[in-house]
């Protein structure tokens, strides 16, 4: 099996990062019985701005196929990670755990922490970011009623901030 490349992304993968978004919360929608979460209800034109914004954005790829992304917003001292995504058959081989730690890289220096959230009942998710490192901080409502664990890291080049 091919290795996994991950480099940031370029407006030309909006519709392969919208394709793997769209499949990867799938099972989320299902595990919530909403498919009115963000990930399934953004656009093309949506993804295409996060891609030419100040966001980081970045790609996984094994060989020619884009297998997952996640994006980072920065705000003050704080890097908001969203939309990781891994294409369903490629879950459960480090692709997820990679690229989480790719965008902490490209954001490191640059703030305290980390911060992220997701299903309060996302099993494996929470156990993602547990691995590594992250805590969860408090619990709140998406907009659709769905209960959220928010979870925060410290960045290890400002664990003094």
């Amino acid at each position: 099996m091919t290795d996994v490349t991950i480099a940031p992304a370029v407006v030309a993968d909006a519709g392969e990062i919208l394709t793997v978004q769209r499949a990867a919360y799938l099972v989320e929608a299902q595990r919530y019985r909403d498919v009115f979460l963000p990930p399934l209800t953004e656009t093309l034109d949506e993804v295409r701005a996060a891609l030419t914004g100040p966001d980081v954005v970045l790609a996984a790829r094994r060989g020619p196929r884009l297998v997952g992304s996640v994006r980072a917003r920065i705000d003050g001292d704080t890097a908001h990670v969203g939309r990781l995504s891994v294409a369903p058959d490629q879950q459960g081989h480090g692709v997820g755990g990679r690229l989480l730690a790719a965008v902490e890289q490209a954001c490191a220096g640059r703030v305290a922490r980390f911060a992220l959230f997701t299903g309060a009942q996302s099993a494996e998710n929470l156990g993602l970011y547990t691995r590594r490192g992250y805590r969860v901080v408090t619990h709140r409502p998406d907009e659709n009623g769905n209960r959220l664990a928010v979870l925060e890291k410290l960045s290890p080049a400002r664990s003094d901030a």
